[in-house]
């Protein structure tokens, strides 16, 4: 392990900077925000916000107010088409491609050279960096490490700024020692069709030791079944005997791990989860027996976060990282070195430690069920579907839920449109564990549903094998961040996945 030992000689400088804000969050946030100030003050925006005159952050909050995308969507415009010093002072050749899962609307998010260095490599780099600290006989720094790769192809506008989606730009930007720990080549990996991917990745990676592999669980799910139709092997392991490590992010890993566990029968096998979205790499666990996230506070990131039930007034009350409370329901406001400033992002978060600071992603502030004032969000349904799962031996592959309307004859309900790995025992009882759960979790839900007065059972549809994919296919959202989206407050998803089964069947 002789390349192992110069690696955490090499770590442990960043490992002791990582400890460092463990102890000194706030005054490392406020030294973030005021470079980041400093570094902008001459831009467009930094000139329009008087950031040469603002010397805390109470007054850069007083004069810079919060932005949606759609604020920010006509300066980030005007870089694409080549403008400079618009938001950020470098210059912004690199957008992210990021459709999101509340709406089929494109975002392009900006990508700094600072961003790709100091944020998104550094916490590739740093999950590394702590797992080998953990694990100090690893073989990921002399084997493969396999990454699915984004669906978009890099595209070069007129004025040579490139889209695409992040995981794309990061394979284009990555520097050239870790590419030769990577596999697929980077030309399989930035294949825009999906389908010829899979078959490219399946020929080339099953002859190389692979060890590790990073993505979104759902896809590459997708991936692992058709590498094992491929080899015809049982499992994965006996297609690559060493592989103990999935960096995994994008979407709740609970629906997903049970079936992870079938497909990797080793105890050798570790899972850790990150939250690296297209505006930047935010948390990362760093503890594999407990299911929550180190917010990492100096990747030239600041932060801020709003109570959810504060989203929507007129002026919401933002919160610094040192008042902030635990199991509380924030929505995350960011500041970056790629020019966004107090951009909310659109997850929400809750925070189960501040010594150090640990969240759990909750949600989306657009993606949850209130037709009727339950409130439900991501995280009470993935809960609740866990212990349904558990009551029932189910295992789930994919889902998404929104509202069933009142109308003269009925009251209302939510629909759950479901794909089971694994179909439950009784799908009657399913529904009832669901219900039962959703009303233990969601104290809303539960007035709801007392003498379904105002709510009514759960429905709930167990859909054939295949049934997302396909729907993702139709709607060209296959591969790299596209997601299926949870929950809803309308039946656009519900109404569209029905139609296609209908006909299908």
């Amino acid at each position: 392990m002789f390349i192992n030992s110069i690696v955490n000689s090499v770590n442990s400088g960043r490992l002791k900077k990582i400890d460092y804000f463990r102890k000194h969050p706030f005054s490392v946030q406020e030294v973030t925000l005021l470079e980041l100030i400093h570094q902008a003050k001459d831009t467009e925006w930094g000139k329009r916000h008087h950031f040469g005159k603002i010397r805390d952050i109470a007054g850069f909050q007083s004069t810079t107010p919060l932005q949606q995308y759609e604020d920010v969507k006509p300066y980030i415009d005007r870089i694409r088409k080549g403008e400079q010093n618009v938001l950020w002072p470098s210059p912004v050749q690199w957008f992210a491609k990021s459709s999101g899962t509340t709406g089929d609307k494109s975002k392009f998010i900006p990508v700094s050279k600072e961003a790709l260095k100091t944020c998104h490599f550094r916490g590739g780099y740093d999950v590394l960096a702590i797992y080998a600290r953990q694990n100090p006989k690893t073989k990921i720094f002399t084997s493969k490490t396999l990454t699915l790769g984004g669906s978009h192809q890099i595209n070069l506008e007129e004025n040579h700024s490139c889209y695409g989606d992040l995981s794309a730009i990061l394979i284009e930007n990555i520097p050239r020692w870790a590419g030769l720990l990577r596999s697929p080549s980077a030309k399989v990996a930035l294949l825009s069709d999906f389908d010829e991917k899979l078959q490219q990745i399946a020929k080339q990676s099953v002859k190389e030791h692979v060890v590790a592999f990073a993505g979104v669980p759902s896809w590459n799910m997708v991936l692992m079944k058709y590498i094992l139709d491929y080899t015809g092997k049982k499992n994965i392991m006996e297609v690559w005997p060493d592989m103990e490590l999935f960096i995994h992010g994008g979407v709740c890993f609970e629906p997903y791990r049970e079936q992870y566990r079938m497909l990797f029968p080793s105890s050798g096998m570790h899972y850790l989860e990150t939250y690296n979205a297209s505006e930047g790499f935010f948390a990362l666990q760093d503890d594999p027996q407990k299911n929550d996230m180190l917010l990492m506070l100096d990747y030239g990131v600041f932060y801020e976060f709003i109570p959810v039930n504060q989203l929507g007034k007129e002026s919401p009350q933002a919160l610094t990282v040192d008042r902030v409370e635990t199991n509380q329901n924030y929505a995350i406001v960011i500041t970056t070195n790629a020019g966004l400033w107090r951009y909310i992002i659109g997850d929400t978060v809750v925070f189960t430690s501040t010594n150090p600071y640990k969240i759990k992603i909750s949600g989306r502030t657009r993606q949850y069920i209130n037709a009727f004032g339950e409130e439900v969000i991501v995280d009470n349904a993935e809960n609740a579907l866990k212990i349904a799962c558990s009551a029932t031996c189910a295992i789930i592959s994919e889902y998404t839920a929104g509202p069933v309307y009142m109308d003269s004859n009925h009251n209302g309900a939510h629909e759950w449109l479901i794909e089971f790995e694994k179909e439950p025992d009784d799908l009657q009882l399913f529904t009832e564990k669901l219900d039962q759960a959703l009303c233990s979790l969601n104290s809303d839900y539960e007035a709801k549903r007392n003498k379904s007065i105002t709510l009514r059972m759960p429905i709930v549809h167990s859909l054939p094998k295949g049934a997302f994919y396909n729907w993702m296919k139709q709607r060209g959202k296959l591969g790299g961040q596209n997601k299926v989206p949870r929950l809803a407050n309308d039946r656009k998803y519900l109404d569209e996945l029905l139609s296609l089964q209908r006909s299908h069947y």
